[in-house]
């Protein structure tokens, strides 16, 4: 594909954490390495999942893309605009097409400002609707779209349930009609009762303004029910990415493999005839990563060349993208 059919490309993404030590003079003795050099493209209006187990650097990846972090090292392109070398006015002016939800509805919304507010502060910081009475007006608009009364604008975070208070969160993010939306595990932090709904509702949305999504997840099955490609992340690397479909039918990495294994499947003749691929070892810290390919401590199929070369990120399919010696 050509770049203009991509919204956004991320070019060898970096994000180290600087650990210091002393308490007058600082001394950077290390540094946690979070992101370790990310690729991938987001087509647009596509959905595009990240998955893979806590502490892999999923959240810190979104929240560099779109430079609430900003990078240690490789590019973000919105479109046709280099973020990470942005500053000032012209980054401020670029994040009204670029927004996240948070994971957690109870802690990213302020107590003490009313729901009107929240969800109003975006217009106000990027001078739009001056006027306070259309601005109240958008801001109704807002919580009707997203599922919630209108009339509700006066109230509080702390008289909404966590469903209620994830859709605020969804209408904060949609106020500035933005065409990129990080979606940073919107559904954890919710009864499960409730996480179809914000999903259904979050693909409506998506649907009716043209949206484009970077969904991280858990939830397998939630990620191959809303993604249209899936990537899979380890200790700070993407090591396989290609369509929800042949992710979950053909995967490559044994990773991949071991974290499909472990979703549970409702047929008990399936479940109990299919091979379960249980990991040895603890994942290694970011600030100290194996050498090689970061994986190969857990690896069934390591080799020696596994120990020592990084594996290079390369197509072993149309469309199906592996960082593996053994693919």
């Amino acid at each position: 594909m050509t770049d203009n059919e991509y919204l956004v490309r991320v070019e060898n993404l970096v994000k180290h954490f600087p650990i210091t030590r002393g308490v007058i003079v600082q001394k950077q003795v290390g540094a946690v390495k979070a992101v370790d050099g990310v690729s991938f493209n987001i087509r647009k209006g596509e959905t595009l999942g990240l998955v893979g187990e806590s502490g892999c650097g999923k959240s810190t990846t979104g929240r560099t893309i779109i430079q609430l972090y900003r990078a240690t090292a490789g590019k973000v392109y919105l479109e046709d605009k280099e973020l990470t070398n942005l500053r000032g006015e012209g980054l401020r002016q670029l994040r009204r097409n670029m927004q996240i939800i948070f994971q957690d509805p109870y802690a990213s919304l302020n107590p003490r400002m009313s729901v009107g507010d929240i969800v109003g502060e975006p217009l106000e910081v990027h001078g739009i609707m001056k006027n306070r009475k259309e601005r109240r007006e958008r801001v109704q608009e807002l919580l009707s779209l997203v599922g919630l009364n209108p009339y509700f604008i006066n109230r509080y975070p702390h008289e909404f349930s966590g469903g209620q208070r994830q859709r605020i969160g969804v209408a904060r993010a949609l106020a500035l009609q933005p065409r990129f939306i990080v979606c940073d595990e919107p559904i954890s932090a919710l009864d499960v009762s409730i996480q179809a709904q914000v999903v259904n509702l979050l693909e409506e949305l998506q649907d009716k303004f043209d949206l484009t999504y970077l969904f991280i997840a858990h939830d397998l099955s939630m990620v191959r029910h809303i993604s249209d490609r899936t990537a899979v992340m380890y200790l700070g690397k993407v090591v396989e990415l290609t369509t929800r479909n042949e992710l979950y039918q053909n995967p490559l990495h044994p990773y991949t493999k071991a974290l499909l294994s472990a979703v549970p499947i409702p047929d008990p003749i399936a479940e109990k005839k299919r091979q379960r691929i249980i990991l040895t070892g603890d994942v290694p810290s970011p600030v100290n990563p194996p050498s090689g390919c970061h994986f190969h401590p857990r690896c069934s199929i390591a080799q020696d060349i596994c120990k020592v070369d990084d594996p290079v990120w390369r197509e072993a399919a149309p469309g199906h993208w592996v960082a593996c010696h053994m693919v």
